[in-house]
């Protein structure tokens, strides 16, 4: 086994800033009223002089437009375990089974999916930057040593078990995850790192700093087992990230609105599922959120797509009053697999972009002023069809209970168009190549009908179809075959 530990150091900042690029300083604080401390900063605020563990007054003399937000531990909790579900994506075995900053996932059988050990790394690590968060990553066969080396975030990968003495041994204490008692009962030793744990005695080891301590050394090393509870992702999303500001500007959602899709289609990869419909609350400080419902011609889970999709909507919308949070949820997410490419033909790119088109083209339009064809249960040919919106449209299930076995011309004329008929009772002109299909439906609306169609071909090479009303023994051209 290989464990990957993602560790987020600045993950109480990163919450509070997810909603907007580094503009502004600002800083998330602990304690209330004039007792709050710096907890941690932007880069902003970093260069005004601020420093974690500053009071509040002082931070606010070295800049006085700082922006500052409390720390929410229950938005980082609801953070990570998003997280969590984007990187089922690259392993279907996650864990949140760690300290409150840590994501673990087991990557052993995965490595030859995303080309070895360095393009995943570098997928998780872009990935994650991109939703906002800078992760330290350790790599190790067990997850303990996986979680100490995430801790300083700059030692190699250790991919084999015999290695974990050697390269583990010059870890200092604090990286160890060791209880804070037994860390402080170590120093009082003069032991500063795991190679001076080693060198004492195990009994004597385990009367200073207990038992527990000593079997979570066992664990790290590879000589206890190690279980981690699988994370088991939500049947649905929700996500919700605080802007910076208060806006009426749709663009300026554009950061958090990106970072809330990306976060969606990870959860969506992993569990390979797509989204239908989107629901968008636009919060405000007073009064009932602004909702969007974005729906989609097919399911998806491209975040460039939807992302499109979205702000199309967005920039139809006229806000009345400034946003102050944006939140997104999808519950009804359907089968979506991963499709197989063809070994010798190339990609059918008309295929995904028909319903990226419809997508856009109603994002851009309005409800209602984009429909699609449908098949409709009868068999008349002027009632066959239906017009229905394109996230309702027909299914490939659906087309084959309503598809006839008998072929159907790409243009079906408005009204049949009736034929002169020759000596022997045919249609002039034409020859008949296939049939009769006969058709009598209708009799319980007033619309019946009693037809008996024909695959015929003209002089000009043209194939139409034909039929013959069998009441009057009339010829109609009803459609032309392309």
């Amino acid at each position: 086994m290989l464990w990957l530990s993602l560790h987020l150091p600045r993950l109480a900042l990163e919450v509070a800033a997810r909603g907007a690029g580094e503009e502004g300083p600002l800083v998330v604080v602990e304690g209330e009223g004039g007792r709050g401390r710096v907890l941690a900063r932007n880069r902003a605020a970093a260069r005004t002089g601020i420093r974690p563990g500053m009071s509040l007054a002082a931070a606010w003399a070295l800049a006085p437009g700082l922006l500052v937000r409390p720390r929410d531990p229950r938005a980082e909790a609801d953070a990570r375990r998003r997280l969590a579900a984007w990187c089922l994506q690259f392993t279907p075995r996650v864990s949140l089974e760690t300290e409150a900053a840590m994501v673990l996932l087991e990557i052993g059988g995965c490595l030859r999916i995303w080309g070895g050990l360095e393009g995943l790394l570098g997928r998780v690590r872009g990935g994650a930057a991109a939703l906002g968060y800078r992760v330290r990553i350790g790599v190790a066969p067990t997850p303990a040593a996986a979680e100490a080396l995430a801790r300083l975030g700059t030692e190699p990968p250790v991919l084999h078990r015999r290695l974990l003495p050697a390269r583990l041994a010059p870890l200092p204490l604090g990286c160890l995850g060791l209880p804070e008692g037994a860390v402080a009962a170590l120093r009082g030793l003069g032991v500063r790192d795991l190679r001076g744990c080693l060198r004492l005695p195990r009994d004597g080891l385990a009367r200073r700093i207990g038992p527990a301590a000593v079997h979570h050394l066992d664990r790290l090393l590879g000589r206890a087992p190690d279980p981690r509870a699988p994370y088991e992702p939500p049947p649905a999303y929700h996500g919700e990230i605080e802007l910076p500001a208060e806006t009426a500007d749709v663009e300026a959602l554009r950061f958090a609105l990106r970072r809330l899709l990306g976060e969606l289609c990870g959860l969506l990869r992993g569990r390979a599922l797509g989204v239908r419909e989107i629901g968008l609350a636009l919060c405000h400080r007073e009064g009932e959120p602004t909702r969007l419902r974005v729906g989609l011609a097919t399911p998806g889970r491209d975040p460039a797509h939807l992302e499109g999709v979205v702000r199309a909507h967005l920039h139809r919308l006229r806000l009345d009053r400034p946003v102050c949070a944006l939140a997104l949820g999808c519950t009804a997410l359907e089968p979506l697999p991963e499709r197989s490419g063809d070994l010798l033909a190339p990609p059918r790119r008309g295929d995904a972009g028909w319903p990226v088109l419809l997508d856009r083209l109603t994002a851009r339009l309005g409800p209602g002023a984009v429909q699609v064809l449908g098949p409709a249960a009868d068999h008349r040919p002027e009632r066959a069809w239906r017009l229905l919106p394109p996230e309702a449209g027909p299914s490939e299930d659906d087309g084959e209970e309503a598809r006839p076995r008998a072929p159907r011309p790409l243009w079906l004329l408005p009204r049949p168009a009736a034929l002169p008929a020759g000596a022997d009772r045919l249609p002039r002109g034409w020859r008949l190549r296939r049939g009769p299909e006969r058709i009598e439906s209708g009799w319980w609306d007033g619309g019946d009908i009693a037809r008996d169609y024909y695959l015929a071909e003209n002089g000009a090479g043209s194939r139409g179809w034909v039929f013959r009303d069998r009441r009057s023994g009339r010829w109609y051209l009803h459609g032309l075959f392309a």
